[in-house]
């Protein structure tokens, strides 16, 4: 992809642009385009009516046409106006990437397009959710800065061990569920293992909480007041079926609150009940209610042990400023529930307002840190808020062999060699040769063990997830393993495609060959005896007609819906044609 074809995407970062890919347009076959035709066509008649209003005038301003699958290119150069980008991914990517785009004003769309099949709904994110759903609201520019908002709080959320369990999980259900290759069996095991992995996380995280709120808004909110709603949700516009059950008395509509970060969700079902937010302003007044409660706001001991049981990189900020990056693994705490010590182990990197510390990157401090925080014990002021005449009064200074206590038992002795300030002048980093650090009688840093680097902070402010200066640290998200099924076609399916792309042609070159397209019937009934879909598209071309080819297709159809699990798809596309 080319990453300077939008001013937007040429500043995402390194790290989410490994999970971009080409959207594989002529891969696309000519059912798929039909697919997307008719899931717009009837999505844009019903939708006109139930959707906010933003909906509609949001298409032409994201670039969608009801014609054709949008092109990648074609959606950057009108998103641009809107200050937003588009990308393609494959299929389910992790949340935290996910949210982070957000924050980088990008759309993340997945590239594949469900199959006629799951023509209704899919549990895999596919072209139509992500484009048709996401993008058109965006033109309201109060949902687009929540959305970019909630994408700078949501890639900061901490994930436990668990969530990427569920994550993979999900998104192996959703790759196989796709696949129409795929046995009832695998299906019924992944389905089992979503189930397991769930069961299993018997408290939510701060991931599982804010995704349960995007789930909830951005994928299935609705607007407006209780007894008469309007949808703005993707999830919602983009399944014509879902839009119309979601509607009724059957699901129950609740006022949305923060209530809803522990409301969890079953991505394979509809969904039993929904929330309805008055304005798009109170997202996010409930956004930031949830923000002031994540270790991203609040830090402190809680926060440092989130990112030792997620078991992933994190970062810690301190009252200084100075942020601690790595696989946060021990920490130590005084009477009073307050971090005295922390410890990472393996690659360790520091950094000040994002930017690394010269010398004090990842290959540095390979195999961990651990430093004190917090008072010195017997002394008021912190070492943070000395003044030059307070730091040597305390022999705090270069050249000075100093033993330091600090509250919760933790000690230090050692030789100053130098240290670092903060734009503001407070001390935030001391440098010991000779040094030993202990708590009571445990020894946490040995002199052989070479330079001891000692962040200052009295407190830790803020615990999130990921590195505070990615770039230099080497983070990237590494693509899924698992990449999304190629759907292998038969010489058959094949063939059934080249009729539908004919059929495409005439349409498109408004000029129809009627003996040809009789053919293409006759060969539709003879070996494709399950497809509506094309018949459909056929009638639409010949519907103002007055001829028998047109009497035999409709009546064809009508043959097609004794089948009831198409019946109504079938139904609903020949109102659209009286509708015409």
């Amino acid at each position: 992809m080319n990453f300077k074809s939008n001013k937007i995407i040429s500043r995402l970062p390194k790290h989410l642009q490994s999970l971009v890919i080409r959207q594989p347009y002529n891969g696309y076959t000519a059912q798929n385009q039909a697919v997307w035709r008719y899931v717009m066509r009837k999505n844009i008649k019903y939708l006109s009516k139930v959707a906010h209003k933003s909906y509609l005038n949001g298409l032409e301003k994201a670039g969608i046409s009801v014609e054709a699958i949008p092109r990648m290119q074609g959606m950057n150069r009108i998103l641009k106006e809107l200050g937003w980008a588009a990308v393609s991914v494959d299929g389910f990517i992790p949340p935290n990437a996910f949210m982070e785009f957000q924050a980088y004003n990008t759309l993340v769309i997945a590239a594949d397009i469900r199959t006629i099949d799951h023509i209704e709904y899919t549990p895999a994110p596919d072209i139509i959710h992500e484009a048709a759903g996401h993008a058109p609201i965006i033109a309201n520019p109060e949902y687009a800065e929540y959305l970019r908002r909630f994408g700078e709080i949501g890639s900061k959320a901490i994930s436990s061990s668990k969530d990427y369990e569920l994550y993979e999980a999900i998104r192996h259900l959703s790759i196989i569920k796709e696949d129409p290759g795929t046995g009832k069996n695998d299906i019924a095991k992944a389905d089992e293992m979503v189930a397991e992995v769930m069961a299993g996380m018997t408290e939510l995280s701060e991931m599982a909480r804010i995704r349960n709120l995007h789930w909830w808004t951005v994928e299935y909110g609705l607007i407006g007041t209780l007894e008469n709603p309007k949808i703005y949700g993707a999830g919602l516009l983009s399944s014509i079926g879902e839009s119309k059950w979601c509607m009724g008395k059957e699901v129950e509509k609740l006022p949305y609150s923060i209530v809803a970060a522990d409301t969890d969700f079953d991505i394979t079902k509809p969904q039993p009940q929904l929330f309805v937010t008055p304005d798009f302003a109170h997202l996010s007044l409930v956004l930031e209610e949830f923000a002031n409660k994540m270790a991203l706001r609040n830090g402190g001991l809680k926060g440092i042990q989130q990112l030792i049981d997620s078991k992933n990189l994190g970062t810690i900020v301190l009252s200084t400023g100075i942020q601690i990056s790595g696989n946060f693994t021990h920490v130590i705490s005084n009477d009073n529930n307050k971090p005295v010590y922390f410890q990472t182990t393996n690659a360790t990197a520091l950094a000040y307002k994002n930017k690394e510390l010269i010398g004090h990157g990842k290959n540095y401090h390979a195999d961990g840190f651990g430093s004190p925080i917090g008072k010195l014990k017997g002394i008021n002021i912190a070492i943070e808020d000395m003044s030059p005449t307070d730091l040597e009064a305390y022999g705090i200074y270069e050249g000075k062999t100093v033993n330091l206590t600090f509250e919760g038992h933790i000690t230090l002795s050692g030789e100053i060699i130098t240290g670092k300030r903060n734009l503001q002048g407070k001390i935030i980093l001391i440098s010991f040769k000779n040094c030993t650090v202990q708590h009571r009688d445990s020894i946490l840093f040995n002199p052989n063990w070479g330079i001891y680097d000692m962040v200052v902070g009295k407190a830790v402010v803020s615990a999130y997830s990921g590195v505070a200066d990615a770039e230099n640290f080497g983070f990237t998200f590494e693509p899924p393993q698992e990449k999304t099924h190629k759907i292998v076609y038969s010489q058959k399916d094949k063939k059934l495609h080249g009729l539908y792309k004919e059929v495409r042609q005439f349409r498109e070159k408004r000029k129809v060959n009627y003996n040809r397209l009789e053919e293409i019937f006759i060969l539709l009934k003879l070996e494709y005896t399950n497809d509506w879909l094309l018949p459909l598209e056929i009638a639409e071309l010949i519907y103002s007609d007055k001829s028998q080819l047109k009497n035999n297709v409709i009546n064809h159809l009508e043959t097609l819906k004794k089948k009831k699990e198409i019946a109504h798809l079938i139904n609903d596309g020949l109102k659209l044609l009286k509708k015409t």
